[in-house]
C-alpha cells in the first residue's frame, strides 16, 4: 500500500497518508476539517539505501582484488608456457616425419 501526500488548500497542512491504492482520496481535512484537501502526486517508488555500510558490503576488499590478480597472472603465464611447448613438440613431430 502506498503511501500519499496531502495539503489542505484552506489552512495549508501538509501529511502523509498510509492508504489503499483503491481507496478514495481524503476530502476532510484533520486539521481545520474543512473539505478543501488535495491529494498531490508524488515522486513514485524508488529505491533507497539508508544506513552506514552498504559500500563495504557490496564490494571485494583489496587483498581479494590483490590475490585474484595474482592467480589469473599465474594462470595466464601457464597456459602460455603450455603453448609454446605443444608448438615445439608440434613442430618437431613434423620435422621427424
Amino acid at each position: 500500500m502506498p503511501t500519499y501526500d496531502y495539503v489542505c488548500d484552506a489552512c495549508e497542512h501538509q501529511f502523509e497518508l498510509f492508504q489503499s491504492m483503491t481507496a478514495k482520496p481524503e476530502r476532510k481535512c484533520p486539521a481545520c476539517g474543512k473539505p478543501k484537501l488535495r491529494r498531490l502526486i508524488g515522486p513514485g517508488a524508488a529505491i533507497v539505501f539508508k544506513g552506514s555500510g552498504f559500500y563495504q558490503t557490496d564490494y571485494r576488499s583489496e587483498s581479494y582484488k590483490k590475490s585474484a590478480a595474482a592467480e589469473k597472472a599465474h594462470a595466464g603465464n601457464g597456459q602460455a608456457a603450455e603453448k609454446s611447448s605443444s608448438k615445439s613438440e608440434a613442430k618437431s613431430a613434423a620435422g621427424s616425419d
